[in-house]
């Protein structure tokens, strides 16, 4: 089996589940992404609690919800797909005329087939969602609508992972977990973050201390900003919220508030270099917890990286977002791509050559002792102009962008020079690469 069925069998099981922001469904994702994830641990903050503006609301959970038509037939019935019920709703078991239902049912007429995804989370209320060709053909009569759930104080539970480096400098990488049956917008976040911090657990070395969580939307991100705002500001060098990363359609950045942070750079470089076309969104375009992670104040250098981005396709918050419209190499290629911008965080470095003028690369074995045309090959051009750009102000990503090289491509040749002593780092001493 391949990375990518791997990945695509871990949304397969977890898609079943109800998630909400709060909730069973929360604790019994996290179950399941802890199951192979040593150190991710699940936390809680109680119902009520203020964090800045907001308040951590109660928590939901439900077992049941459909409708009984007039000819006794069950329809929006919540064990065939949860997107049925509209996200926290409130308990209910009642007879109800059509006019009385019809408003609280919501269909897409835009998309006949979809069942969409709807919430409720700071109002009160009770619904259910529908395909727009089955609310049309509902006739006048009495209908019984049930949904057994539950609303009333709890907690809002989040994972977090920290895998410790060499410094006490941070990336953080951000995900939520709070989306019922949808594969894009809401799994393949997750399973792909949860393969990075596998694999990041399995390297020798790892310069950077990688800092993970599962929250859930918003509320999440508000919330546990609330608690580690200052430490976060202290030590986060870089960070990536990583949703909808599940398609093959495209891929998708949008930046920092400020757009020039090293994780706006990176994400760039590596999208340019390992992928070539693709889709840039403006800040204006926001709508996930880079809302909160950019906001005035808070500032952290975070980005994004998507695949088909939220709210920019069709199947965007319906049950259209399933299997199906994920796959196994959109999966893998996703991962691949944060995998590389990690390697260009742990690469990255100010780079100074220890040499007045180029030094004398033949006696080092660096540069052929015999000159002839045309005998400079790809490996010597990088090694002379590393060296050329190598000034003590310029660190290894703008020398790479420079070059119009990938900066993993570099990696070598820069360990080569530091062998010989010809190249030293400003920023950090000897700087191992094994991670590659």
């Amino acid at each position: 089996m391949s990375l990518g069925d791997l990945l695509y069998a871990q949304v397969n099981e977890l898609f079943p589940i109800c998630r909400s922001i709060t909730g069973n469904g929360v604790r019994e994702t996290l179950k399941i992404l802890a199951r192979d994830l040593p150190g991710l641990n699940s936390k809680e903050i109680e119902s009520g609690t203020q964090c800045f503006d907001w308040k951590v609301p109660n928590e939901w959970n439900i077992t049941d919800a459909y409708i009984i038509t007039p000819d006794g037939e069950k329809i929006a019935d919540f064990k065939i797909s949860n997107l049925h019920v509209v996200g926290y709703s409130i308990p209910i078991d009642r007879i109800v005329t059509l006019e009385e239902l019809d408003a609280h049912l919501h269909s897409l007429p835009e998309l006949p087939e979809a069942i969409p995804y709807v919430t409720s989370y700071y109002k009160e209320r009770w619904g259910f969602c529908l395909p727009h060709a089955q609310r049309l053909r509902l006739r006048a009569g009495n209908y019984r609508v049930k949904i057994a759930s539950s609303l009333e104080p709890g907690y809002l539970t989040y994972g977090e992972l920290v895998i410790p480096g060499r410094t006490e400098e941070e990336i953080f990488l951000s995900t939520y977990i709070c989306h019922p049956s949808m594969a894009n917008n809401e799994l393949s976040g997750p399973v792909v973050a949860h393969a990075l911090a596998q694999w990041l657990l399995t390297l020798p070395s790892r310069k950077f201390t990688y800092r993970f969580i599962f929250i859930p939307e918003t509320i999440g991100s508000i919330a546990y900003l609330s608690i580690w705002l200052a430490h976060l500001k202290a030590r986060v060098r870089a960070g990536f919220n990583i949703s909808c990363v599940g398609d093959e359609r495209c891929y998708s950045y949008l930046p920092s508030r400020l757009g020039n942070t090293l994780a706006d750079r990176v994400a760039k470089h590596v999208l340019k270099n390992l992928v070539g076309e693709y889709k840039v969104y403006s800040f204006l375009d926001r709508g996930s917890d880079e809302r909160q992670y950019c906001s005035p104040g808070v500032d952290l250098p975070l980005c994004c990286i998507s695949r088909s981005k939220y709210g920019e396709y069709p199947e965007y918050h319906t049950s259209l977002d399933n299997m199906k419209f994920i796959t196994p190499d959109g999966l893998e290629s996703s991962l691949e791509c944060f995998r590389k911008c990690m390697i260009c965080l742990e690469g990255n470095e100010i780079l100074q050559s220890t040499m007045i003028c180029e030094p004398q690369l033949g006696p080092r074995g660096l540069y052929p002792m015999l000159s002839e045309r045309n005998n400079q090959d790809q490996d010597l051009a990088d090694l002379m102009n590393i060296l050329a750009y190598s000034d003590g102000e310029r660190d290894l990503l703008g020398i790479a962008e420079t070059l119009r090289r990938p900066l993993w491509e570099l990696l070598d040749t820069v360990q080569k020079l530091k062998d010989h002593g010809l190249l030293r780092s400003v920023s950090e001493g000897r700087v191992r690469h094994e991670w590659t």
